[in-house]
């Protein structure tokens, strides 16, 4: 009622003004020619480079706290993407965790090796993507996050799970190029506990284990990511013989022990499918790496 009384009141002393002034001319009609004209609305978006004390999965204003990668925070943008074609024809942002959102979560994978300098699966690192919020997107944001942070997988700052936990450790530096170069973030070689749980050390020191890569397992229910066992060792395997220098073929399985981590249960719902395989001596102490050692580091036993 009181804006349709403000609209009458207006029109009310517009009409004595012109009655009482006679005909206007020139810019003296035109009630909007001082005005200076109106700015477009400006549609927000995130900025890679940015990090972040909140590690919320969608990307709401109110909520969006960037702050220098030297302060404390628990993810950091990489990379901005585009949601097109159908997708962006949505009426709402493609939800965490559906298939609809793995072609960004593809495009992240894709792009995340660049920014931190090598193999992110190699590493305690673990990456998600952000779409818009709700109200985002209906006012037309169709670009999505793709954030990167270090996983506390650990029980007591110092192993890693066999199935990881995913909340992000807080940090005071950025991870752009963390990989090159040595790092304490890059699992190596490693030994198991007595639960399970896998320490990094030097590969020059007495061990049992080695990273030598990873693999994309087929989409599926988390609970059956790992059901034959068989068919991930085989992988790694394949895996090893690539790593060491020595022949894939019959004998493969009389050379090498393999052990194999799967992604947390959150990272599968992300979209990583990425198996990470262990070189496993068989409980003989290395010293060495057996990266290109040959046959001669790796005989059939």
């Amino acid at each position: 009622m009181r804006r349709w009384y403000g609209l009458a009141a207006v029109a009310a002393v517009m009409a004595v003004t012109v009655s009482g002034c006679g005909s206007l001319t020139g810019h003296e009609g035109d009630l909007t020619a001082n005005w200076p004209p109106l700015r477009q609305a400006e549609q927000f978006a995130p900025k890679a480079g940015d990090c972040h004390v909140i590690a919320n999965q969608s990307s709401y204003l109110t909520s969006y706290e960037p702050v220098d990668c030297g302060q404390p925070h628990l993810v950091e943008t990489f990379h901005l993407g585009t949601f097109t074609g159908s997708l962006a024809d949505r009426p709402a942002p493609p939800p965490v965790g559906s298939a609809a959102i793995r072609p960004a979560f593809d495009e992240c994978d894709a792009r995340v090796t660049a920014f931190v300098g090598g193999d992110w699966r190699g590493a305690r690192l673990t990456i998600q993507v952000v779409p818009p919020s709700p109200n985002g997107w209906t006012g037309g944001a169709r670009w999505f996050r793709c954030d990167v942070f270090e996983p506390n997988d650990t029980a007591d700052g110092g192993n890693y799970r066999i199935r990881p936990y995913d909340q992000p450790i807080e940090r005071t530096s950025s991870l752009r190029d963390v990989l090159k170069g040595a790092s304490p973030l890059v699992y190596g070689c490693l030994n198991e506990d007595e639960w399970g749980n896998f320490q990094q050390i030097t590969c020059t020191k007495a061990h049992e284990f080695e990273y030598v890569g990873s693999w994309k397992a087929p989409d599926g229910r988390y609970a059956d990511a790992d059901r034959d066992e068989d068919a991930i060792h085989a992988k790694c395997r394949t895996l090893v013989a690539r790593y060491a220098n020595v022949p894939v073929d019959g004998m493969l399985r009389y050379r090498t022990g393999t052990t194999y981590r799967l992604p947390s249960e959150e990272a599968w719902t992300r979209g990583d499918r990425g198996i990470r395989c262990f070189h496993w001596s068989g409980g003989k102490k290395l010293t060495r790496s057996i990266k290109g050692g040959g046959t001669k580091l790796l005989p059939v036993n």
